[in-house]
């Protein structure tokens, strides 16, 4: 019987994360989805393993890593050519309450204009802190936040709320809405193709919706990490590079005209704290890809 909806799982080296990502959907209820797993050119065989262990999940192996946006397209052609009605997109080191997933479907069902809807997501090392309690776009300054980032949350995260965009970690939405706008900007690679694609969903009268009571836990920041800390600490400098280079392009995309001077004075105090911070820890390969991904953002093209 064909099932209504799929999910998409990138996995890369983290064979830990995604077989415990899959063993939480497994207690999900009702089980009426399937689940998809996009290897996005591991080295160590994780997908291989993964595949032998869960045989009864889709793999889709892919022989590049395609990054966060060209990892989960793989997943949504499949779910457009195999026409499911709804496809989430999850990242692979998250826990899941089990009708996290129902409750979700249930509010697009009951809602036809909501074109994209998320959970509320915890911490997974601390259960009473969030990671997103949903997002907003302070477009005057050109500033993407999720409210009680790391703090208890508030009345706010027991209600219903309209968001500006929805993070990719949690996004469920619907595939006629893939047919009709297209997939996640591949050019984005990882960062801020949420945003862009919530921006396009809004832009075509669609709103997005924060679910109260849809819980997930995230572990967070496991893909762009080393496992041992360096000389230019935890995280990949590429990773810099890229959120830099892609919160330009956000604001290029989406800030009208008249945003840019405050959008501008706000990009540029933000810029230079954290080049002081860097040249202040002698971290200078990532002082060095913030800069060119600042450059980048201005001057590389967005689109192919």
């Amino acid at each position: 019987m064909q099932k209504r909806v799929v999910v998409v799982l990138l996995n890369w080296n983290s064979y830990e994360h995604t077989s415990n990502c899959i063993a939480s959907l497994q207690l999900c209820v009702p089980q009426y989805f399937d689940i998809i797993l996009v290897d996005n050119g591991s080295s160590d065989n994780s997908g291989l393993e993964l595949h032998r262990q869960y045989p009864f999940v889709k793999y889709l192996p892919s022989q590049e890593n395609r990054g966060f946006a060209g990892g989960n397209n793989l997943g949504f052609r499949y779910a457009l050519a195999h026409q499911y009605e709804y496809v989430l997109m999850l990242n692979n080191d998250v826990f899941v309450e089990s009708n996290f997933l129902d409750d979700l479907v249930n509010y697009l069902d009951a809602h036809p204009t909501v074109g994209a809807i998320q959970p509320k997501i915890f911490f997974n090392h601390d259960r009473t802190k969030l990671w997103n309690g949903g997002s907003y776009f302070l477009s005057w300054f050109g500033w993407t936040y999720s409210k009680k980032y790391m703090r208890s949350e508030s009345v706010d995260q027991s209600n219903f709320q309209q968001v500006d965009w929805i993070t990719g970690c949690a996004l469920l939405t619907r595939t006629s809405i893939l047919n009709e706008l297209g997939l996640l900007n591949e050019r984005f690679f990882i960062y801020y193709e949420d945003v862009d694609f919530s921006f396009r969903l809004r832009a075509a009268g669609y709103t997005l919706i924060f679910h109260p009571r849809s819980i997930i836990y995230h572990i967070a920041g496991m893909a762009n990490k080393t496992p041992q800390k360096g000389k230019e600490g935890y995280v990949n400098p590429y990773m810099q590079y890229l959120n830099f280079r892609n919160h330009i392009w956000v604001l290029r995309l989406w800030i009208r005209w008249y945003q840019w001077p405050s959008s501008l004075v706000t990009l540029i105090v933000y810029s230079l704290a954290v080049m002081l911070y860097f040249a202040v820890r002698r971290r200078w390969t990532k002082l060095f890809f913030v800069s060119k991904g600042i450059y980048h953002g201005f001057f590389k093209q967005i689109k192919e």
